[in-house]
């Protein structure tokens, strides 16, 4: 095996072992869900992540994303573009906006609660928050916790923000879509598994809902085929939440550090329990 110098100025440290060799897993990430958990337990072998680094960039993006949809700012761009731009009416690509809204956090984990954060200075009426259990930092916020029934029937923008598992997968669908809004916008920066995004095209159709945003989809990248690129309401980015520079530096170097420290039998700085 070469030697790995313990410097931590490299942006990565790239090994590559086979077989028996395979000694540390590092994923560059916040998600392990395409991470063999089950396959590293039986073979102890570790698995390292990079949780928190990316929470700022990742929250910052749901914004944007959140705005770019809400305000039609992509179709605005596209009307300079083709042409369409014309004589001014009142109504021309008016949107929802986020003052005195009702949005609903699926998921007030780390980012989620950093979203929610980000959502206070736009003047929103309330922050709802749905989940496992209630969680005690909401006070702060502050946001109420409710069932996740009410959080779709009550939100004008449903954010998904929860992880990827078995309840989680396809938890976005037909019925969800119609248990919201008809205004409601939906936005999803967590995982493409959390949606079914053939009843996502159906409800944007027929206008189930009125919007939606995804900066995750299933598979990535989405082949340029799928139905939802065809609909102008719905913006579908390419997996870019933690795309800042200072996110990557530190993702890199926490990659880094978590298979070193591995290597050299020292605690994980970030492991997958």
């Amino acid at each position: 095996m070469k030697t790995i110098t313990r410097s931590f100025s490299v942006l990565s440290i790239i090994s590559s072992f086979v077989g028996e060799n395979l000694r540390v897993v590092g994923t560059m990430s916040v998600g392990y869900d395409h991470v063999d958990l089950s396959a590293c337990r039986k073979r102890g072998i570790p698995v390292g992540y990079t949780p928190d680094v990316l929470t700022s960039a990742t929250a910052e993006l749901t914004m944007a994303l959140l705005l770019t949809v809400s305000r039609r700012i992509q179709e605005g761009v596209t009307a300079v573009k083709d042409g369409s731009w014309g004589t001014w009416a009142p109504l021309w690509l008016c949107g929802q906006g986020l003052e005195g809204a009702t949005v609903g956090v699926v998921g007030l984990g780390r980012i989620g609660f950093a979203v929610a954060q980000r959502l206070k200075p736009f003047g929103v009426s309330k922050i709802l928050y749905t989940g496992q259990s209630e969680k005690a930092s909401s006070a702060q916020l502050p946001a109420e916790y409710v069932t996740f029934d009410k959080l779709l029937n009550d939100s004008d923008f449903v954010i998904g923000c929860c992880a990827l598992n078995s309840k989680t997968t396809g938890l976005f669908n037909a019925d969800t879509f119609k248990k919201m809004k008809k205004n409601a916008i939906f936005i999803n920066t967590s995982r493409g598994g959390l949606v079914n995004q053939d009843d996502l095209y159906t409800a944007l159709k027929n206008g189930d809902i009125l919007a939606a945003g995804l900066d995750v989809t299933s598979p990535e990248p989405l082949p340029t085929s799928h139905p939802l690129l065809t609909l102008e309401n719905c913006v579908v980015l390419p997996h870019i939440g933690s795309a800042t520079l200072k996110a990557r530096n530190a993702m890199s170097e926490l990659c880094a550090r978590n298979i070193v420290a591995a290597l050299y039998g020292e605690p994980i700085p970030c492991q997958v329990k």
